[in-house]
Parts: C-alpha cells; sequence; structure tokens
C-alpha cells in the first residue's frame, strides 16, 4: 500500500512565468507526493497535460534546448488580426510529444479551462482532444490566434479563471496544492543561471525586441516614446496580470486550496518566454520552501 500523500494539483496561468510549474511538479515529486488530478488555465494546462500524459521532462529538454534560430524557426506570424503568432508551428511540436491523446485515456484525472470569447463564458475541457484543449487554454489574448472549436472561438483560461480550482472539488484526494502565477511577495530570489543559458537567452530577448518593435509599428499609427519607455507588449501584459489579479481574488473566495504555492507576479514579464530556466529554477525554489514549511505543521500539530 502507498504512503504517498495524494493531490489534486491546480496550476494558475500567468504567462512566461508558467515555466514555474515545471520546477514545482518535480519538487512535489520529490517530495513523494502523487498527483491524482491536474486542473489547468493557459500555461497552467500545457504543463498539466505534459506530465499527465508523460512527456513533461522531454517537453522541459527541448524548452531549454531551444537557441535563437530554433525560436525563430518556430514563430509563424499571423496576418489576421486577432493574434501576432498563429501558433501551428509551436503546436506541431507538442503534437509530436503528446501525440493523439484524448483526456480521458489519461492516467490521471486532468481538466482544461478555456474562455468562450463570443459567449463570455468559462469552458471546461474534461474529455475530448487533449491537444485541442490545450491550444485553447493557452490562445493568450494578442498573442495567439483563437482556437476554434465547432462554433465556438476559444481564448486563454486565465481571462475569466486564472486558478482554476472548482474543477478539483470533488477530487477524491487527501490535499489540494494550487500554484499561483502572481503572488505578491516582497522576498527576492536569486537564480544562478549558466553562462550558455544567460548568452541564449540574451539573443531570445534581443530578438523578441526586434519582434516587438515591428509589432508595434503594425499596430500603432502613432509611435510614442515616453510612458517609461512602455511599449504595447508591456502595457497589455501588464493589463492581463492586473485582470487577473482581480478576478484571482474573487475566485480564492469561493474555493480556497489546502496549500498555495506563490510564483512572483514580478519574477518575469508576461511575454518573457526566454526566461524559461530561471522560471523552472524558481518553481522548484520556492515550492521546496513551501513543502518545508508543511512538515514543519504536521509534525507541530502531532506534538
Amino acid at each position: 500500500m502507498s504512503n504517498k500523500k495524494t493531490i489534486s494539483l491546480v496550476l494558475g496561468s500567468g504567462g512566461a512565468r508558467g515555466y514555474a510549474h515545471i520546477g514545482v511538479i518535480e519538487e512535489l515529486l520529490k517530495h513523494n507526493y502523487e498527483i491524482k488530478s491536474i486542473s489547468g488555465s493557459s500555461m497552467g494546462s500545457l504543463i498539466g497535460a505534459l506530465y499527465a500524459c508523460g512527456k513533461l521532462q522531454e517537453y522541459k529538454e527541448w524548452v531549454l534546448g531551444l537557441d535563437l534560430f530554433d525560436v525563430a524557426s518556430l514563430i509563424d506570424l499571423s496576418f489576421a488580426r486577432t493574434g501576432i503568432i498563429q501558433g501551428d508551428k509551436v503546436f506541431q511540436e507538442i503534437e509530436k510529444m503528446i501525440g493523439d491523446v484524448m483526456i480521458e485515456d489519461l492516467p490521471i484525472s486532468y481538466t482544461a479551462v478555456a474562455t468562450d470569447l463570443i459567449k463570455q463564458k468559462e469552458v471546461w475541457f474534461q474529455k475530448g482532444s487533449l491537444l485541442d484543449a490545450v491550444r485553447a487554454s493557452i490562445a493568450i489574448p494578442t498573442v495567439f490566434t483563437p482556437k476554434k472549436i465547432a462554433k465556438r472561438y476559444l481564448i486563454d483560461g486565465g481571462v475569466l479563471n486564472p486558478l482554476p480550482i472548482a474543477p478539483t472539488v470533488s477530487d477524491d484526494t487527501d490535499i489540494t496544492i494550487a500554484v499561483s502565477l502572481s503572488a505578491h511577495i516582497s522576498k527576492t530570489y536569486k537564480i544562478d543561471i549558466p553562462k550558455i543559458e544567460r548568452e541564449k537567452t540574451d539573443g531570445i530577448q534581443e530578438m523578441f525586441f526586434e519582434m516587438k518593435q515591428k509589432a508595434e509599428e503594425l499596430f500603432t499609427r502613432e509611435k510614442k516614446s515616453e510612458f517609461d519607455e512602455m511599449g504595447m507588449f508591456d502595457i497589455m501584459g501588464r493589463t492581463i496580470d492586473i485582470m487577473q489579479n482581480a478576478v484571482l481574488e474573487c475566485k480564492m473566495a469561493g474555493y480556497a486550496p489546502d496549500i498555495i504555492i506563490g510564483i512572483p507576479h514580478n519574477a518575469c514579464g508576461f511575454y518573457e518566454f526566454n526566461k524559461a530556466y530561471e522560471m523552472i529554477e524558481l518553481g522548484r525554489i520556492i515550492a521546496k520552501e513551501n513543502l518545508n514549511e508543511e512538515k514543519i505543521h504536521l509534525v507541530a500539530d502531532r506534538v
């Protein structure tokens, strides 16, 4: 009989900070937790799906192995007004990892949360194509074009539910652990980044900066240099963060997890997908802190 504590894991949205979910999951497994259920929005749905089908390590190695040329080859700019990136090339790579998997065939319970853009309603994917569910949930406004399924146009699940705890309420697990990517934490963390990762990150960041400049020229008629040097993407990223924080407060009032692992909202920008190594390590460090504290509380309770 297994002595592992079973958990329902809730993985929140927050753009590039979602890489921290990888480090959190690795630390949970190291602490002998058994993940029996996953619910996720946006990047949370992607990382959760990869874990559920046993491909998280492969995805991690792929992400950390990307260089400037690889990233450039994955960007398929959209000529539609609904998003900068079509997303097909990225999801072709993810499809190679996940394959043609149905949610109901996964070894653990899984829910991906998306938002119906037209009906303005939350949509839960608990059966059907895993890849379609993730593609819909991760359609970050202004970045990826919406995913059309049947007659619905679906976008990022974080718009209406950045930390989807509700789908796990009826789970038969010991505890619910939620990972929020929007925590307001005063503590600062220093991540030692290997030189090769720093060089790779700087190169990719420069490329994204150039893309951002070109995109802003396309989407704005008048280029303005003031406003503390914020561009369109900076403002949009901050706007999404503000919106999700407000929604999160309301959602948390109705459903509270047993443990919440908070990743600082300012750990990296919403669109800084070049910081995978840093975010994975940060997730690991913060998860370890939280789980060690939980063990201390359990010992104190027994005494």
